[in-house]
């Protein structure tokens, strides 16, 4: 029994209280939490390890459904145009040579042209500019157009210092423009 006894104490007392003690217990932990582990586990492979990686591919959408991809083959639906109404390119062509103004032009003046055939958004955007910072003079080519739905296209003007890029939208007013953007060369 003192044999015993001399043995805990001396564990107790000498060798946990070391750096060394410390570190075989901290060994011993880990190996028997990492053993454990791989009994609950219970691999099937053991090549497996601790892993739970699925035995196939993750199936999110139901195959059958359909193409649900940005790119689609079937041509989009043609814009809407009330009869009698401003096509969008008529629309787009207006409010380009409203855009460019002309040299003289007030700033009030430039902002009455553009007004009819802007979205409020896009009126509220454009207030505080100014005729002069438009950085074209004239346009040089007839207006590409992209149709996205039956409300809603974009055209891109060729002007002679890069491209105007608009997003037109219908209205109770007809094709206003909703978007203005600048594309340089």
């Amino acid at each position: 029994m003192t044999v015993m006894r001399r043995a805990l104490e001396f564990l107790f007392t000498r060798a946990l209280r070391s750096r060394l003690g410390v570190a075989l217990v901290i060994g011993v932990v880990v190996v028997g939490v990492l053993g454990a582990a791989r009994l609950i586990s219970n691999p099937g492979d053991s090549a497996d390890g601790l892993s739970s990686r699925p035995d196939g591919p993750i199936i999110t959408v139901d195959p059958t459904a359909g193409d649900d991809g940005l790119l689609n083959s079937a041509a989009p639906p043609s814009p809407v145009t009330s009869p009698g109404a401003r096509t969008p390119e008529q629309t787009a062509d207006r409010f380009a040579k409203a855009w460019l103004g002309r040299p003289g032009m007030t700033t009030e003046e430039w902002q009455a042209g553009l007004r009819p055939l802007s979205t409020p958004g896009l009126r509220e955007k454009l207030t505080g500019a100014e005729p002069e910072s438009v950085p074209a003079e004239k346009v040089a080519g007839p207006p590409t157009m992209r149709e996205r739905t039956e409300t809603f296209v974009e055209l891109l003007l060729p002007l002679d210092a890069g491209g105007l890029r608009l997003e037109l939208v219908t209205s109770d007013d007809g094709w206003l423009v909703d978007v203005l953007d600048w594309e340089r060369p």
